[in-house]
């Protein structure tokens, strides 16, 4: 792929700033497209759901966060975009058909959100298991002897079960190793000798379900994930099971795990992602005190963003100087030359 002649110009995304007006990653990233002369780049003028096919005729990149890119934002004959870095590891808001054809590269970073995920799930399942927000809630009220009806789930012997054996379930199994748990992952595409070097075990998503006390959805959304876990899924789990979201929303029939949670039929979830988001706040997950929630931001910190930031930019650069890109979601639609 060669740049076109020119200057090579990126519009980042205006929702990568906060409230100061400075970029959420920090700025050490940014060094990286002021050390590359040839690239013009600014913030665009303004947070949008979607990215304008405006945009596309203005810029040969964009940087995207949260704003989609449909097949409407590279319909146009004056399009000049070529690239779309996405600033974290999912890419189910871009259409990525719609930009191969048009041969729109689109990268992600899926390797600096392996670890920050890795450990949001073990911070929800640690909160879980220790039922940590009930205990904090009894603390405040002065409700110090209900301690004895709070008992708390060990880990030693337990089993965790991870749906989706890619970058992120991967990573999981690692940071988990030292607390005792047996492991067990279920994906029909993972190499089975891949986890297996990691001392769990691929089975059925069924079995998967049944055994384990901890079920985490790690896997991408995708037309063959939308709604995977469903209320048959839900019914196959223990009572006593926690169920954990850190991927997207939708791979979860929302509605079911309500209500089996409200029903009982499982012991708690920790909810990092939701069907609609933002949440609407009348969702009755947000009432149930055996869950956990946060805003699809628990892997946020300083580490995981700088590096997000370091690897989504430094493809964009890659790419504006004629070299293949390291995390290319679409390769066909690189063209070398």
């Amino acid at each position: 792929m060669t740049a076109p002649s020119g200057r090579f110009k990126l519009g980042i995304v205006r929702d990568v700033l906060n409230a100061a007006g400075e970029p959420f990653f920090g700025t050490q990233p940014l060094e990286i497209l002021k050390a590359n002369p040839l690239i013009d780049w600014e913030y665009t003028p303004e947070r949008v759901k979607e990215i304008p096919a405006d945009w596309a005729a203005r810029y040969d990149a964009l940087y995207v966060n949260s704003s989609r890119v449909s097949a409407a934002t590279v319909a146009r004959e004056d399009r000049r975009l070529q690239i779309i870095a996405r600033h974290g590891v999912g890419y189910d808001s871009v259409d990525v058909a719609a930009l191969t054809e048009k041969r729109i590269v689109v990268t992600n970073t899926p390797l600096a959100i392996r670890r920050p995920v890795a450990v949001a799930t073990l911070t929800l399942l640690f909160a879980l298991a220790g039922r940590l927000f009930a205990k904090d809630r009894i603390t405040r009220a002065g409700r110090w002897l209900e301690r004895n009806e709070l008992m708390g789930t060990g880990l030693v012997g337990r089993t965790l079960g991870v749906v989706g054996g890619g970058g992120i379930g991967q990573e999981l199994l690692r940071v988990s190793s030292p607390f005792g748990l047996r492991r067990l992952v279920a994906d029909p595409h993972v190499s089975r000798s891949a986890i297996a070097a990691l001392d769990a075990s691929v089975v059925p998503l069924g079995q998967l379900l049944r055994e384990s006390d901890f079920v985490v959805v790690a896997c991408l959304l995708n037309d063959e994930t939308r709604h995977l876990i469903g209320a048959d899924q839900f019914a196959q789990m223990k009572p006593a099971a926690f169920f954990i979201n850190v991927a997207r929303g939708p791979i979860v029939d929302e509605p079911a795990l309500i209500e089996a949670l409200r029903a009982g039929r499982i012991a708690g979830a920790g909810l990092d992602v939701f069907e609609q988001e933002p949440v609407d706040p009348q969702n009755p997950l947000l009432r149930m005190e055996n869950v956990i929630v946060t805003p699809h931001a628990l892997c946020w910190t300083d580490e995981c963003f700088d590096a997000i930031a370091r690897s989504g930019l430094q493809g964009v650069v890659d790419f504006s100087l004629g070299r293949r890109p390291a995390h290319i979601v679409n390769p066909q639609a690189w063209q070398e030359g």
